[in-house]
């Protein structure tokens, strides 16, 4: 007979409810990337009323909570890393615990990856008799924009004393039960770009008289994306994306004026350093051809994340263990970025991603879309998964 106190993931059904609680919470008030005040106080609220202690803030609207395993003494030390920011998207997914906050988000996963960070501190307090070390749970802001928290976490020296990081992303691309993790590059780095560009203005009826900026500018975009298809190797990971265009006001205006602004993705410092050069290169240079001016603002972002073998092996055992051998796939990484880097260079780390996708509930968008859904029935396993491995880390070795 089923124990009516376990839910459908293997976690206590009174657990699973909280989380899918907090869940929904964070998600009608989601706040944006270094305005994350009240998402502090509530997730710190709720883990105190959980019981556990010394709940402390850290990255400036972050937290971090230390649980010690009782099993022996033990210097070992492990994080596991959860962001908890939203982005400025209108949402439109329909789900009734909708955002409240017009313009903003939680299309990226991130109030899931903040419920399974308190879910799995939970599990691991709970369970503290049965491991040695320590895990640290961050609670991270400001992954989606600067000043990055993933960086601010490293100055604060919360990894200087930690032995390897576990991180966690939700994956509309997989089906929920599903975990995927690989060894090596599983992100790309990101750097972001932004472009002023300087004409004259004129009568619209008499554009030659004027250098028209939006002409101009439009003329960059074209340029910019001959970068990727003509002067990088396929095999090379390099994404160039114009985000952004504004320039002009009235009908009758040419524009004196545009600005552009986009984002750098790229798998090898040589390549990154080369988009970098070409880029300004070819900005200045249609900026002369045209007769504009451009200033040009280059901002160096995450690194990319790499993935330890031995830390992608411990998530392996532990996904085998909650979801079955068969449901942890050796699948590649992808060319989006996270400030996970920053944790994956200061140590061994592991940086996996939770399957989500579920046709029957709509579960289909990709990250930052307005529509994105989160299958729930995949948090239990995602907790269950970071609580695992962690104490899988810390057991010694046989």
């Amino acid at each position: 007979m089923s124990n009516p106190d376990i839910g459908a993931g293997g976690m206590e059904a009174a657990l699973e409810r909280r989380m899918i609680d907090i869940r929904r919470h964070l998600h009608r008030n989601p706040e944006l990337s270094n305005e994350e005040r009240e998402t502090q106080a509530y997730l710190k609220q709720a883990l105190e009323d959980a019981g556990l202690g010394d709940v402390r803030p850290v990255a400036g609207f972050g937290l971090a909570v230390d649980i010690v395993g009782t099993a022996g003494p033990s210097n070992r030390k492990v994080v596991i890393r959860a962001d908890i920011d939203a982005l400025p998207i209108t949402e439109t997914s329909g789900v009734p615990f909708s955002s409240e906050r017009p313009g903003v988000m939680h299309a990226c996963g991130h109030d899931a990856h903040a419920a399974m960070g308190y879910a799995a501190a939970v599990l691991l307090d709970q369970q503290k008799q049965s491991f040695s070390g320590t895990v640290r749970i961050i609670f991270q802001p400001a992954e989606e924009a600067e000043p990055l928290g993933g960086r601010r976490v490293v100055e604060e020296g919360l990894l200087d004393d930690v032995d390897a990081a576990i991180g966690i992303h939700v994956d509309p691309y997989t089906a929920t039960g599903r975990i995927a993790v690989g060894a090596g590059p599983y992100t790309l780095a990101c750097d972001i770009f932004d472009v002023i560009v300087t004409g004259n203005s004129a009568h619209a009826a008499k554009p030659s008289e004027g250098v028209d900026a939006i002409a101009v500018a439009c003329s960059m975009v074209t340029e910019l994306q001959k970068i990727v298809a003509r002067e990088i190797d396929p095999y090379d990971p390099l994404v160039i994306s114009v985000t952004g265009i504004e320039g002009g006001g009235a009908y009758n205006v040419i524009a004196a004026e545009a600005r552009l602004k986009g984002t750098i993705r790229s798998g090898h410092e040589e390549t990154r350093q080369k988009a970098w050069t070409r880029l300004r290169q070819i900005l200045e240079g249609v900026a002369a051809t045209h007769g504009a001016r451009v200033d040009i603002h280059l901002q160096r972002g995450e690194p990319p994340v790499i993935n330890a073998p031995e830390m992608v092996e411990v998530v392996r055992r532990a996904g085998s263990a909650i979801v079955g051998q068969e449901n942890v796939l050796a699948l590649p990484g992808w060319t989006a970025a996270d400030d996970f880097a920053f944790y994956s260079e200061k140590c061994p780390s592991v940086y996996f991603r939770l399957g989500i996708r579920n046709d029957a509930i709509d579960a289909v968008h990709p990250l930052h879309h307005p529509k994105f859904r989160v299958d729930e029935a995949a948090l239990p396993q995602g907790a269950l998964v970071l609580s695992t491995a962690a104490r899988t880390f810390l057991q010694p070795p046989e």
